[in-house]
């Protein structure tokens, strides 16, 4: 009898020890760090309304495979240093099945060498960096489109437009200099010029000297290479200083557009900008009538073109726990996520395979009216 009960332990144990990190019988525990408080927090505070709209609803209907989804998010606050200590918290201390919705290169370089050594999934990082999808990593899973598509997408617009001299105001930081070089090569290959570049600092108050600079080179357009607050900053002293060319933004220039009409004074008007998901508005599109109907039915008042991300990033990751199967593993969702192979969530076009985990190549570009909404 105690050889019986002592073989039982011992199959017991072997069953624990069997069982993949963050999931148990009724569970899958999802882990984020993401900026929720400083002049970046927008993004880190919508992307995670977007996920966790998703999670609740599916909550609600049993979870996947019978198991909830608990998400896991500490603030960062923008900061890398905080980011890499964020993520080895949340794989050896919380102990999460895979990661889901960081925020900006520098944050993500930061965190990719620890999940990558933990075997950990990273899924759809709101970051577009072209060095994060020629490198090829089997745990960086993208949703959105690169920077690189954006960039191409607006250089290209104004070449056809006749425009063949610009100037780039960018963010100081790994974010803003590597795209920067991004934008530079794209602008070399279709022979449009680029005839300054200024740097700008993310917690800027004052840009009259980069609004001179700029001015000064009269270029064709500005092309913003930047994300947040700051943007509004530029905008508020470029309007101030009765500057002409026209201003192009790459899609996390501008995350609360009606806040940002208002406190402009309308000043966001004629900005063109560069979305990687189709308009929070775009009533016939079957993604954002789901996510209309479960935002209202859950009675968020987040809404945004990074909330939409959000909520279809965590789509496509729920799809890839549910192709996975109860036996959940992290090598199994990663195989689930490659067999997807072309695909759509919604009517959201979308590309996987074992060499390719890119997702979406989606890019439109519109315009901002006075009051914040956008027009084609």
């Amino acid at each position: 009898m105690v050889l019986t009960s002592l073989a039982a332990a011992a199959l017991a144990g072997a069953g624990s020890a069997a069982a993949e990190t963050g999931v148990t019988d009724s569970r899958i525990k999802v882990g984020q760090s993401a900026v929720f408080t400083g002049p970046a927090k927008d993004f880190g505070v919508d992307y995670k309304a977007g996920i966790a709209l998703v999670f609740d609803k599916v909550n609600k209907s049993g979870g996947v495979q019978g198991r909830t989804l608990e998400l896991v998010s500490h603030d960062d606050a923008y900061d890398p240093k905080k980011t890499a200590e964020n993520t080895a918290k949340l794989i050896d201390e919380d102990k999460v099945f895979a990661l889901i919705g960081y925020v900006a290169t520098g944050n993500l370089i930061a965190a990719m060498p620890l999940a990558e050594k933990a075997g950990v999934p990273m899924f759809a990082p709101l970051v577009g960096t072209t060095s994060f999808r020629t490198t090829h990593n089997r745990y960086l899973f993208h949703v959105r489109a690169s920077y690189e598509t954006e960039l191409r997408k607006i250089v290209g617009h104004l070449a056809t437009l006749g425009i063949t001299n610009i100037a780039v105001i960018y963010q100081n930081s790994a974010f803003g200099k590597s795209n920067l070089d991004t934008c530079l090569q794209i602008a070399q290959g279709l022979k449009v010029k680029v005839v300054e570049s200024v740097p700008m600092e993310i917690a800027a108050t004052d840009a009259k000297a980069q609004v001179a600079t700029l001015t000064k080179a009269q270029p064709g357009a500005v092309v913003m290479i930047m994300a947040g607050k700051m943007v509004e900053v530029f905008l508020r002293d470029y309007r101030a200083a009765g500057a002409a060319s026209p201003l192009y933004t790459i899609s996390v220039g501008i995350t609360d557009a009606p806040g940002s009409a208002q406190r402009l004074n309308g000043g966001i008007e004629g900005l063109v900008t560069a979305s990687i998901v189709p308009s929070p508005q775009a009533s016939r599109m079957p993604i954002v009538v789901d996510y209309r109907k479960d935002r209202t039915d859950a009675g968020e008042k987040i809404d945004s073109y990074t909330m939409l991300e959000g909520y279809i990033a965590a789509r496509v990751f729920v799809e890839g726990l549910k192709r996975a199967g109860r036996n959940l593993t992290r090598d199994g969702f990663i195989k689930a996520l490659e067999d997807m192979g072309t695909t759509k969530i919604g009517d959201f076009p979308l590309q996987y395979g074992p060499t390719n985990h890119n997702g979406s190549n989606f890019v439109d570009l519109e315009m901002y009216t006075r009051t914040g909404a956008l027009k084609r």
